[in-house]
């Protein structure tokens, strides 16, 4: 499928925390281009920056972090005209943008929802709030979300509460909340990491079909390599605070150029190989409190 109209630009953004006095390097001059439509990965293992990266894209950093240079641009507003995230300030400002426009699944889905509260009347809000539906048209589109995402008998499970779903459901709940709010790019944050094998290729094929239904262009961030074989359209390779590379799937996954994304491919368990260690990647990160010189992405 080929992907050529742009819904967000990063040029040369970096961003920095300051910690107990000491400034943090967390995001060092990434360039990045998303195309409506497509599934990206951002891929890296844990405290390259993939989660602050996006965040970025929401204003959801941390009260010590900020975007210090660089721009951020989306080009999916209604009047056409180009929205620049980086330059936003206030809370009243964002909420332009969070969720009907750019949402987010977390981690863990139980952070996300509220434990008092039924889990029609947290989709229903995200109806009501960013649809403009009252009513009994309210409560059939949340009906048919939570057919969407694949919960069964969804006039039951509308009047009940987080707990009593499992994990995986749960996390179908937080999906159907999303896209309830009408986006245009959905970002999901590991959204199957605490899910068994099975339930994590349901949640996978789930988020394809929500794609094409409701024309939303992804972008997935995992550690692991293995879960968006099937799904990314593109992949890109973060390390210590920058994307080292990034081409297609076939090209990362069959063609790696990077000696990291080569080093993150041959790290990940083989079936049938029984008896040998796994590889692991000699070293340790950079200091991020320091400054990194000679920077290069491979394309």
């Amino acid at each position: 499928m080929e992907h050529d109209q742009l819904i967000l630009s990063a040029k040369d953004v970096n961003i920095r925390f300051n910690l107990r006095g000491k400034v943090l390097h967390a995001i060092r001059g990434i360039d990045l281009d998303l195309y409506q439509g497509e599934v990206l990965a951002i891929v890296g293992e844990s405290g390259s920056g993939k989660s602050v990266f996006t965040k970025s894209f929401m204003g959801l950093l941390d009260a010590n972090g900020s975007i210090t240079g660089g721009t951020i641009d989306y080009y999916g507003m209604a009047d056409g005209k180009p929205l620049r995230l980086s330059d936003l300030k206030t809370e009243k400002d964002w909420l332009r943008v969070r969720g009907r426009e750019i949402a987010m699944i977390m981690q863990d889905p139980m952070t996300s929802l509220n434990p008092l509260k039924t889990i029609g009347d947290q989709i229903l809000e995200a109806v009501t709030l960013h649809q403009g539906l009252k009513g009994t048209e309210a409560r059939a589109r949340t009906l048919e979300y939570l057919r969407d995402v694949g919960i069964s008998d969804p006039e039951v499970r509308f009047k009940q509460y987080p707990h009593e779903f499992s994990g995986g459901m749960r996390q179908r709940v937080v999906i159907a909340i999303a896209v309830a709010c009408s986006p245009k790019i959905l970002i999901c944050d590991e959204p199957t990491t605490a899910l068994d094998v099975t339930i994590q290729a349901q949640i996978l094929q789930l988020l394809k079909e929500l794609r094409a239904k409701y024309h939303l262009t992804i972008v997935m961030i995992t550690h692991d390599l293995g879960v968006v074989a099937n799904i990314a359209d593109r992949v890109a390779v973060m390390y210590a605070g920058d994307i080292v590379e990034i081409g297609t799937s076939d090209e990362i996954y069959y063609a790696p150029r990077h000696p990291y994304t080569w080093a993150l491919l041959s790290s990940m368990p083989q079936m049938g190989i029984k008896g040998e260690d796994l590889f692991n990647i000699v070293g340790t990160p950079p200091n991020l409190f320091a400054e990194i010189r000679d920077r290069k992405t491979v394309v």
